[in-house]
């Protein structure tokens, strides 16, 4: 057999599952070495790449094969569509299900406006820098079907907009070649960092661009008492009746949204011939995996107007990190690391990308005077998710932790309906550069 050392599903998660143990131990130490480690790289790149080294080293793998009677079996793992199919959607259910629209529009418009500012660099900025990297670097352009430079460009828009779970929603529903997605990976890890921390140093500045930005910063002392009102009241300890209803709820809502996207899906083929075309740029419509995302998102949103939004004040969300990054581990074991360098070009498409969504960011803020909390948080809302939009909150004050959360669970709603866009977007760049 050729194959790695482990070929048991039920083994290769235990190692996964020590791999991410391991991560988060040792960035909560506070030893100076693993704090200085973390600082420059992030507990999500280790997610993807710790993976990615044990199945270069063949200790794990995705896929290998076995010689039986004379004839070549292709063998699979079958742990990324068990993480794809059910972790990605019972985590975008749990970070959706607290959103409070009405706390986002009690944040003032100022905050929304930024954080659509944010989104529409990303959704536009996509197709303007494949346009200027394809017509400089025509190898962006040339490859077709699943090695389309397009599709693995979704991936980021999903991250950019949204989080993780968005990115892997894109990287599903447009089938881009998952040996070259590593490259995709090293773009967002350098790009959406190197951004992070700009807006971290515009963190000791804000006094003096508020000032330029002639921006009111009275909603933000507001902003402070009413989200540490909001944390006293929802925050809580807790209980195992807690972990089993949201582990019941947002799986048996998979299970509902898995059923009801095969209907859907079949139905839209039957239908209309141009999305059972494959080589179409509609075809994603039909695709059972796109309306399972769609559906768990939708439930999600409908979850926040009833009591089951309270399940937040238990960890709803941190639950759903844990499938996140699990799912993570799984498309890291999927990455063939002699491809990363492959393309630096990328970088440039990256990096040109990101500086589209910071002029835009900055353009709207002095027109509308928004402070630069709201840039800085809106941006991070998009391109950070989750992960990293608390963590610019946080460096303004520790109360508007919550804020960047709360925007970023805006991402995750929007972001697979705006990467779609943009990808979309960006497959018409791509045919008319060629």
């Amino acid at each position: 057999m050729t194959g790695p050392l482990v070929t048991n599903d039920l083994v290769t998660a235990g190692i996964l599952a020590g791999l991410l143990g391991f991560i988060f131990y040792t960035s909560g130490l506070q030893s100076k070495f693993w704090r200085n480690f973390y600082k420059y790289v992030p507990a999500l790149l280790l997610a993807y790449m710790l993976p990615a080294v044990l199945t270069a080293l063949n200790v794990i793998g995705e896929e290998w094969t076995e010689t039986v009677d004379d004839r070549t079996v292709v063998h699979r793992s079958s742990l990324y569509y068990v993480a794809s199919r059910l972790f990605l959607p019972a985590s975008l259910i749990l970070f959706t299900l607290s959103i409070d629209l009405q706390s986002i529009l009690r944040l003032g418009w100022r905050a929304l406006v930024m954080f659509f500012a944010g989104t529409i660099g990303i959704i536009i900025g996509g197709p303007i820098a494949l346009a200027v990297g394809g017509y400089l670097f025509p190898s962006l352009v040339e490859a077709g079907g699943h090695d389309a430079t397009w599709r693995g460009l979704a991936t980021l828009a999903g991250s950019w907009i949204g989080g993780g779970a968005n990115q892997a929603a894109m990287l599903e529903i447009f089938e881009y070649n998952q040996e070259l997605y590593g490259g995709m990976v090293l773009v967002d890890i350098v790009v959406a960092n190197i951004w992070m921390a700009l807006l971290l140093i515009g963190v000791n500045y804000r006094d003096r661009i508020n000032r330029w930005l002639k921006a009111d910063t009275r909603p933000i002392e507001e902003l402070k008492r009413k989200v540490m009102e909001f944390t006293r009241k929802t925050a809580r300890i807790p209980t195992l009746r807690d972990y089993m209803m949201i582990l019941g709820i947002s799986l048996f809502t998979v299970a509902v949204a898995y059923e009801a996207a095969q209907w859907i899906s079949d139905g839209l083929k039957a239908a209309f011939p141009v999305i059972a075309d494959k080589q179409s740029k509609l075809s994603s419509l039909g695709s059972h995996f796109f309306w399972l995302i769609t559906l768990a998102t939708a439930a999600g949103i409908l979850y926040s107007f009833t009591p089951i939004r309270n399940l937040e004040g238990a960890g709803a969300s941190k639950i759903g990190s844990v499938f996140i990054y699990f799912l993570v581990a799984t498309i890291g074991m999927k990455i063939d690391l002699s491809k990363i360098f492959e393309q630096p070009e990328l970088i440039f498409v990256g990096l040109l990308w990101m500086s589209i969504h910071a002029l835009i960011m900055i353009v709207v803020a002095k027109w509308t005077r928004s402070p630069y909390f709201f840039l800085a948080v809106g941006s991070q809302a998009n391109v950070g998710g989750a992960a990293s939009a608390p963590v610019v909150a946080a460096a303004f004050h520790p109360a508007l932790t919550s804020v960047g959360a709360l925007l970023a669970i805006l991402g995750y709603v929007v972001g697979t309906y705006g990467a779609w866009l943009s990808a979309m977007l960006m497959a018409w760049v791509t045919e008319w550069l060629r």
